[in-house]
């Protein structure tokens, strides 16, 4: 018997027909005598929807008042669920965020969880029901209502996961597992058996949309064992765990992200004097611009060339405020490229072999792809190139470091 997290996205809650294929899914859980708590999302589309209502009054609405509205979407499905587990006659009840208490800061739309009271969601499971917790939401500590901020509802599931320590958190979604890529771009992509917190957090930040990175943060510092299954598809899923295992048969690299969200800014001609990347990416963080790779060169003149990325959505706002800079610091000028995309290599197996980043370098080079700029961890290389050849360049590595190949055995 094990004490088993369930949560649920929004798709597969997005129908009143899917909720009841849910409930079917957690009554077979229950019969084998698994102890279940399930967290769910609002069904597909509703939170859009209720934050359009609010736009309707106020383009900015107040952030109290739009947590307390967008908080009303869970609050459905938790009780369409309940309803429909209790027809089939598997004791069940509905909590919201407030009722569990789930403590969050008062940072509204984007809150942060500080504790969780395990003790009302035990005495439940004790009597033999399954509970159904509102994901997303939570309550600080002046009872006012907060939200987690997008995919919020994973970060619930691994926050009660781990305050319960549930012997594994499983996150059902519209894929079976996580893949060595995206199957849209390459259709040999393979499923993971098992990928590290570590690596699986390196995916996530560089354009895996499987699940949320504060999920994966959440479940790392925790030790939570995740496991990503389909909805409405039987099968094993991919765990996500916190052990390496060592073994022959470790791949070098574990899977290839990639990110078409990008944008890059240069400021050329810039004085070179110490504290210049300051007064560079400083007002740029003052805009609350998030910076991710950055690229300095030394010209023979002694000024420097200054290159970093942002997110596309903050191109234009970046742009103007690295104009004023250049104005400021006396730059010669300020160019941009909003068509260049990132691609990523990621896997534990490059701590012990040498040459992966050539490797990868070379496989770009024989399609004739450019590389504009490079950047390295110790478990992941990112290269930013032209966008039109990102899904040249990820078929490309896919095939180089062998992730098409036949699976391995024991996958």
């Amino acid at each position: 018997m094990a004490l088993i997290v369930q949560k649920f996205g929004g798709t597969s809650v997005g129908t009143v027909e899917r909720i009841e294929q849910v409930a079917e899914k957690i009554k077979r859980f229950r019969e084998g005598g698994d102890d279940i708590v399930v967290v769910v999302s609002a069904m597909s589309g509703e939170t859009n929807r209720l934050i359009e209502l609010a736009k309707q009054i106020d383009d900015q609405p107040v952030p109290r008042e739009l947590d307390v509205m967008v908080s009303t979407g869970e609050q459905v499905t938790i009780a369409l669920l309940a309803m429909a587990l209790i027809k089939r006659g598997v004791p069940a009840v509905s909590f919201t965020g407030n009722q569990v208490r789930i403590l969050t800061d008062s940072a509204h739309n984007k809150a942060r969880i500080l504790q969780i009271d395990d003790h009302r969601l035990r005495t439940e499971l004790k009597a033999g029901r399954v509970v159904v917790v509102a994901g997303f939401q939570g309550v600080d500590e002046h009872g006012n209502i907060t939200t987690l901020g997008r995919g919020g509802s994973d970060t619930t599931g691994v926050a009660l996961a781990a305050a319960l320590k549930a012997d594994e958190c499983q996150i059902y979604t519209d894929v079976d597992g996580v893949y060595t890529t995206d199957p849209r771009v390459v259709p040999q992509a393979r499923r993971l058996t098992k990928i590290t917190f570590e690596e699986m957090l390196e995916m996530a930040s560089l354009g895996s949309k499987v699940l949320q990175i504060r999920s994966v943060e959440f479940a790392g510092k925790y030790n939570v064992p995740l496991r990503v299954l389909h909805s409405f598809q039987e099968g094993p899923g991919t765990l996500i765990t916190l052990d390496e295992e060592e073994s022959m048969e470790q791949p070098i690299i574990s899977g290839i992200a990639f990110n078409r969200d990008e944008a890059k800014l240069t400021i050329r001609g810039v004085p070179d004097t110490p504290g210049v990347a300051f007064k560079i990416l400083g007002p740029i963080s003052a805009a609350n611009i998030e910076v991710d790779m950055i690229v300095q060169n030394v010209a023979h003149d002694n000024t420097t060339d200054f290159t970093f990325t942002v997110h596309r959505n903050d191109y234009l706002n970046a742009q103007q405020v690295l104009e004023r800079t250049a104005r400021e610091i006396g730059a010669r000028e300020v160019s941009g490229d909003t068509k260049i995309a990132k691609v990523s290599i990621v896997g534990v197996g490059m701590r012990s072999h040498a040459g992966v980043a050539s490797r990868m370098f070379e496989a770009l080079a024989k399609e004739s792809i450019n590389i504009q700029m490079i950047s390295t961890s110790e478990i992941k290389v990112s290269v930013v190139i032209e966008e039109k050849y990102l899904e040249l360049a990820v078929r490309a590595l896919h095939t180089a470091f062998e992730l098409d190949a036949p699976a391995r055995q024991g996958e």
